[in-house]
């Protein structure tokens, strides 16, 4: 047993509101700057929608992440190392710049220079590339709160499977669904784009996880930007150099939540550590389909396990850090109480961000039709756990983003959560929480005292609770330089790390 340790990051979907507060406290901080104009490390998706860069989940097309061959061994779905040479100098997997939009602004000094007339002026749209004028035609929340129109919903890979009825219910203009899918660098234990990396610039921090670009050592190959699957590797134009979220650790270091948590309107982001064992990720990264979610939650450890306590000192783990992954809320909603899953799973990078799928727009529109057939409330809140199939976002759609197509998963997920709404429904509008109540909470898998803290944790959190930093002791790694190979380590697949640099 090999213990590491993960910062990671939880996004509670059923509370973000869709106001890019996130992505613009990152956009401020980090790249706002030449040849950074059109990267968003953090971005907020309209779903069902193409998202960004558009139609980043075709890997088909990308040939992201990585795949399982015949013989049951990892590959890298963009190239086997010889096509790598092949490809340095062109790669017809990269995304093109019309994939993403081409940055502009507007000729300001326009309002001013124009001649006196009857019309008002207007300052024309201008390239941030080249300085000529352009017709602006589309952006990176160009689809905001229309990804559930048939304009967008119809192109979103993550339909699959869903049935063409449904499909024609929720284009109907009265019943189109939407939720928001803010998304930044997962910061995978098996990260394809460490794995394509020819210059070995890009590495995974082993004392925390950060998946980072070393861009002393960056070539501009670009392999990077099209292995991951997920699209959020970038190329800056201006320096010639690859960048990505680097998850603030410099903010982390000092017990400060990232800018785009620290930000948050909605409150739905969380963040904490977690524990996995590195001798399990090939096993779990290689795993059939239909058993790598499951593959990939085993890989995390218990961190009140004394077995693991004892391997992570002698990993040297420090106390705190084993502490602060007791108090995780990423190891609460994970692994404790199973609400939150990864992003597409099936891309096989164990990507190590979380999301608790939204529950209001799947039950909202069932618990008013149930309501209007005069049942009794506790008939109504039993016939909803079996109309989940019937719901506006399909079951099929999350199983799809969350859980490599598994529906009973999600059904799990969406049971529990619902579990919680009609208890503390019970408890504050009736007062009393009778035999039925209680019956309905076992079916979900819970009792009283696990609702109760679920119900705390997404509630009522204080910022401690919310955002749990362990000890980071920079000073002595700035002393740990003098011994360059004390913090060499493995990312994913064997792929070396350099050495820690310090503070």
């Amino acid at each position: 047993m090999q213990v590491r340790a993960q910062m990671s990051m939880l996004f509670h979907l059923d509370k973000c509101i869709g106001c890019h507060t996130c992505s613009v406290a990152c956009k401020n901080l980090w790249t706002d700057r030449k040849g950074a104009e059109y990267m968003w490390w953090n971005n907020v998706e309209t779903r069902p929608g193409t998202g960004y860069p558009t139609g980043w989940e075709d890997q088909d097309h990308y040939q992201g992440g990585w795949r399982r061959d015949e013989k049951g061994r990892l590959r890298l779905t963009l190239q086997s190392r010889p096509q790598a040479l092949s490809r340095l100098f062109f790669n017809p997997a990269l995304p093109e710049l019309d994939d993403y939009y081409e940055p502009f602004t507007f000729r300001y000094q326009d309002l001013f220079d124009s001649p006196q007339g009857d019309q008002q002026p207007t300052a024309r749209p201008i390239s941030m590339i080249t300085g000529d004028e352009i017709e602006i035609r589309t952006g990176p929340n160009w689809d905001d709160d229309l990804g559930g129109s048939d304009i967008y919903a119809r192109n979103d890979l993550s339909m699959e499977g869903v049935s063409d009825e449904v499909r024609a219910q929720m284009e109907e203009i009265e019943r189109v669904v939407f939720n928001y899918l803010p998304r930044i660098c997962n910061h995978c234990l098996n990260p394809a784009c460490v794995a394509a990396c020819p210059s070995g610039a890009i590495y995974k921090r082993s004392e925390d996880g950060v998946v980072l670009v070393n861009e002393d050592k960056c070539r501009a190959w670009r392999m990077c930007v099209a292995a991951c699957p997920y699209k959020k590797v970038y190329y800056n134009w201006a320096t010639g150099k690859s960048e990505k979220c680097i998850l603030c650790f410099p903010r982390m270091e000092t017990g400060q939540a990232p800018a785009c948590a620290h930000s948050c309107v909605g409150r739905i982001r969380y963040m904490g550590v977690l524990l996995y064992d590195q001798d399990l990720i090939t096993e779990a990264a290689s795993a059939p389909e239909p058993e790598l979610l499951s593959a990939q939650l085993e890989a995390i450890l218990d961190p009140w396990d004394p077995r693991v306590v004892t391997a992570a000192n002698a990993a040297g783990i420090d106390t705190g850090w084993i502490d602060a992954a007791r108090r995780s809320p990423a190891w609460k909603f994970v692994k404790e109480w199973c609400l939150a899953l990864p992003l597409h799973p099936e891309y096989r990078t164990m990507a190590m961000m979380f999301y608790i799928p939204p529950l209001s727009p799947v039950v909202s529109t069932i618990e008013r039709s149930l309501t209007r057939l005069d049942l009794p409330a506790e008939r109504v809140d039993f016939e909803l756990f079996d109309e989940l199939d019937k719901a506006r976002l399909p079951v099929q759609y999350l199983a799809n983003l969350f859980a490599a197509g598994d529906e009973e998963v999600i059904r799990r997920v969406l049971r529990k959560m619902l579990a919680v709404r009609i208890y503390k429904r019970r408890q504050s509008v009736d007062g009393v929480i009778d035999d039925a109540t209680l019956a309905l909470l076992e079916s979900a898998g819970t009792n009283e005292e696990e609702v109760e803290a679920i119900y705390r944790l997404t509630t009522l959190p204080t910022v401690d609770e919310r955002f749990v930093f362990p000890p980071y002791h920079r000073e002595m790694s700035i002393e740990d330089l003098k011994d360059p190979l004390a913090h060499k380590g493995e990312a994913g697949l064997g792929y070396l790390q350099p050495p820690l640099r310090g503070a």
